[in-house]
Parts: structure tokens; sequence; C-alpha cells
């Protein structure tokens, strides 16, 4: 087995151990925190409507980011071709990105009623700062030289884009996605939760909460977890797949 999949294992594997043993040692009581070898059991006996929750969850949380991901990168390309743009459209992702999203879902799903349209969109909106302040710093960080050859033999603004901003812009792109992997799953969680539909993860833990049925509760927060998880681990598979150029993907040598 590879060092890139054994660590990781190993860590999972330290974590759940060290919360099983605080649990046990320190008598942590039932419906304060539950031990990962109640949560697991329960988990599995329950497996069909989690995974269930877990495919609505990580639908809202992909497509929502994506839909984020394209609106971003025309934003962002705007605003690094142009230093006034830059200059306006800051304020407003700062806002975006600093106001408290939970304050607003009960108004976002009463415009968009129940189901997936008001998770995407909140998901979209959340993940959006992130990953426009990417690709203008990216954009913006191409190398000099190889924008002065490519004026030189006069290439195109788009040409310019594809095949130098864009590149420049990946690897903060990655770093913004793997922030907004995390943030993009709580989004669609939370909106779940009240957007009337009983669909997804969010679904499961409001109706485990309102019932007091800590099992369940404890189950989707594991849930979340293992599809956060997930999340990352397609992330750093996709760094590694489209970056193989980048130094940063490059084998280090001691």
């Amino acid at each position: 087995m590879s060092r890139r999949i054994l660590a990781p294992v190993v860590g999972i594997i330290a974590f759940l151990g060290l919360w099983e043993l605080f649990v046990r040692v320190f008598d942590v009581r039932a419906f304060v925190l539950r031990a990962p070898s109640r949560i697991v059991p329960y988990l599995w006996d329950n497996r069909s409507d989690y995974l269930a929750g877990a495919w609505v969850t990580g639908q809202h949380a992909v497509v929502g980011s994506t839909i984020s991901l394209i609106v971003a990168l025309l934003i962002g390309s705007a605003m690094a071709g142009s230093r006034f743009l830059e200059l306006a459209g800051q304020p407003v992702l700062t806002l975006l990105q600093v106001t408290p999203f939970v304050a607003y879902i009960a108004s976002v799903v009463l415009w968009l009623g129940a189901g997936t349209p008001p998770a995407l969109f909140l998901v979209a909106l959340v993940c959006l700062p992130a990953y426009t302040f990417a690709t203008v710093d990216g954009m913006r960080g191409a190398d000099a030289d190889a924008r002065e050859l490519l004026a030189s033999v006069d290439a195109a603004r788009w040409e310019v884009l594809w095949r130098l901003r864009l590149p420049s812009a990946m690897p903060a792109l990655f770093t913004a996605a793997r922030y907004n992997a995390g943030l993009a799953l709580i989004a669609a969680y939370l909106v779940e939760g009240g957007n009337f539909a009983n669909e997804g993860l969010g679904a499961i833990g409001k109706r485990a909460a309102a019932f007091n049925e800590g099992d369940a509760l404890w189950a989707a927060i594991f849930a979340m977890a293992l599809l956060g998880t997930m999340a990352l681990l397609a992330i750093s598979l996709a760094q590694r797949v489209f970056m193989r150029w980048h130094v940063s993907q490059r084998p280090q040598r001691a």
C-alpha cells in the first residue's frame, strides 16, 4: 500500500480511536457525544437511508459548486482584466463572504420553493467569493515573460486567457475548491434541513434533532464527514490529473 493511501487511513483510524477513548475515559453522556463504536453500527444498519441522503446532499454540493465555479471564472476574468471592476467587485464579494447565510435560508426557500433550487442557489452563492478571489489572484499572477511573448505574436485575448491566465489560476482554484468543499456541504445540509422537501442528510439530521434521536443525528454528522473526506480526495485526484505540468505535482527528492 502506497504512502499516499496509508497515511490518510492511519490518520482517520487514530482520530476515531482518540474519539472513542475520550468518550470512554471521561464517561461522556450519550446525549452529549456518541462514541464511534455506537455510531458506525447504527449507520451501517440504516445505510440505505443514509446512502440516499448522501447522494442528494452530494449532488447539491457538487452541482452548486460547479455553477459557482463557472460564474466565478466569468466574473474573475473580467475583474483580472480591469482594475476598476476589481475595485468595484471586491466589496460586494466580501459582503457575500462575511454575511451569515444561515440568516437568510428561510428567505431563499420562500423565494425559490422547496427542493433542489434553493440548495443549488445557496451553495453557489456561498462558494462564489473564494472562487472569484482565486481566479483574480491566479490570473493576475501569470508569468510576465509569457505575457510579453504572447503579446509579441499578437495572440488573441481568448488565447491568452486559455493558454496562460487560466492555467496560472489553477493552483489557486484548487486551493479554493478544498475550502469550498466543506462550505458547500454545510450549505447544502442546512438548506435541506429547512426546505420542506425531506431529502438529503440535512433533512435526516433535522428530523433526528426534532425527535431527540441522538444515534440518527450523529450518524448524519458521521455521514457528512465521510462525504467531505471523499470530496477532498476527489479534488486531490483531479488536481493530480489536470496539473501534472505544475511543479507542485512533481515528485520531491530528498
